[in-house]
């Protein structure tokens, strides 16, 4: 199995990582605006509260802590994040191939099942978002806030595993040839 951004010449790598970092590093920082009116109390931790609500109960009483604005905050942040999502997998995956030229063999192996994880990461991110707009827009169907809660936590933890591999990747001792 081959990086699914293995096909990235060698020499274009870095510029498109650093690239993809920087938009990622931006557009973190307008969530971090985005997210001040949905802090509540029924939402303390914002839009990652209400990806984590898991019911629809607690889905419901975040939903209501907010004020109008809080609301169409979340419709644009979760709008957003939809290209939040292709930049933070692409610069998630691409450090995660320079972190892995780095080592040998079975570290670079697992270099490239994260860096495809990355992209699933991405994928369950997308459904989520589905989700959590289906829950804004007024369909207070059941599956929703399980759906998100289940997507959130398997892009989370994909991401984790994926940041914690490449800062590894960069901090080990880079194998000597």
């Amino acid at each position: 199995m081959r990086h699914p951004l293995e096909f990235v010449p060698a020499k274009n790598r870095n510029p498109l990582f650093f690239g993809c970092l920087g938009l990622t590093v931006g557009l973190f920082a307008v969530f971090q605006v985005l997210n001040v009116p949905l802090q509540t109390a029924a939402a303390p931790g914002g839009i990652v509260s209400f990806e984590l609500a898991g019911s629809l109960e607690t889905a419901i009483a975040m939903i209501a802590s907010w004020t109008e604005r809080g609301s169409a905050f979340a419709l644009f942040g979760l709008g957003l994040d939809y290209l939040f999502m292709p930049s933070y997998a692409l610069a998630l995956s691409l450090g995660l191939l320079l972190a892995s030229g780095r080592h040998g063999t079975v570290f670079a192996r697992v270099g490239i099942w994260l860096g495809w994880g990355v992209f699933l990461a991405a994928l369950l991110d997308a459904v989520e978002n589905f989700a959590l707009l289906r829950l804004l827009l007024g369909d207070l169907a059941g599956v929703w806030p399980s759906l998100a809660f289940w997507c959130a936590s398997g892009k989370f933890a994909l991401l984790l595993i994926g940041v914690l591999f490449a800062l590894a990747g960069w901090l080990l001792p880079k194998r000597s040839n």
